[in-house]
């Protein structure tokens, strides 16, 4: 007569989680790719996401704006085109209204932007406090630069201290490119009787112009939250991806480290 067993639930049939020696192997298979998985997660996102975060909203027009900042202004040039100044005399960047703002009136030794003139009334007749800057070009003479600007740039008792926007070296070398450019500061200073500001990225700045700390300067660095430089600066360009009211497409945001007293020292008397 054939006994009948009743089913315990043998070894030769084990749970998934079962304690056989094949499911314990396969439980931690599993739990090493979830544990992998969760590492490649946190190193993606601690690279790729987290520092660039502010650069994706740039992206998508999502501008972040610095907190601890009240001072903020643009810089224009003929890249953005017809401007309704109107508008941007009563537009907000943030949740701040644009204090100032710096346009482009030079560049080498002859080249004028064609919106410098409409953009420099335009700006004072909407009671924006505003400067003008010139483009170095360092193979070119500086002398002959500087002079281009006072010519062209025209600026008036009240404006913001003229600017010099240094970006490429040209094949200088650090010490040459530093000769050249103090030779424009001191025609310029001369000229208008107060020290010009000095426009540069923070990583040239620290290549290049490293030698000159005595000067304003007004520093470019995007997408991040907080300006990633230890010395003095003055205004921080933090964007190129503003939208504001009056301007078609976008527009290099800005704020400035300090108080509105403080700004209007950077005047010319």
């Amino acid at each position: 007569m054939a006994v009948h067993r009743r089913y315990t639930g043998s070894s030769r049939h084990p749970s998934f989680w079962g304690g056989s020696r094949r499911g314990k192997i396969q439980k931690r298979r599993i739990l090493g790719i979830i544990l992998l998985l969760g590492i490649y997660v946190y190193i993606f996102y601690s690279l790729f996401v987290s520092p660039f975060s502010i650069r994706w909203r740039g992206i998508f027009r999502d501008t972040a704006y610095p907190e601890g900042y009240s001072i903020r202004g643009l810089d224009v040039s003929h890249h953005q085109g017809k401007i309704d100044w109107k508008k941007v005399g009563k537009a907000e960047i943030g949740s701040e209204p644009v204090s100032f703002v710096f346009m482009k009136a030079t560049e080498g030794m002859a080249m004028v932007d064609r919106c410098y003139k409409e953009n420099y009334q335009g700006a004072a007749d909407n009671g924006l406090l505003r400067g003008a800057y010139h483009y170095f070009l360092p193979n070119l003479s500086a002398h002959r630069q500087a002079h281009h600007f006072i010519k062209t740039a025209n600026l008036s008792s009240g404006d913001l201290s003229p600017v010099l926007d240094v970006e490429e070296s040209r094949g200088l070398t650090p010490a040459a490119l530093q000769d050249s450019v103090r030779v424009w500061l001191d025609i310029v200073e001369k000229h208008y009787h107060v020290r010009p500001i000095i426009y540069t990225g923070v990583k040239f700045k620290q290549s290049y112009l490293s030698e000159i700390s005595d000067y304003p300067f007004w520093l470019a660095h995007y997408y991040v939250k907080k300006l990633q430089y230890t010395g003095r600066w003055d205004f921080w360009q933090h964007s190129d991806r503003g939208q504001i009211d009056g301007i078609r497409g976008d527009v290099d945001v800005n704020v400035y480290n300090g108080s509105m007293y403080n700004l209007r020292q950077l005047t010319i008397p």
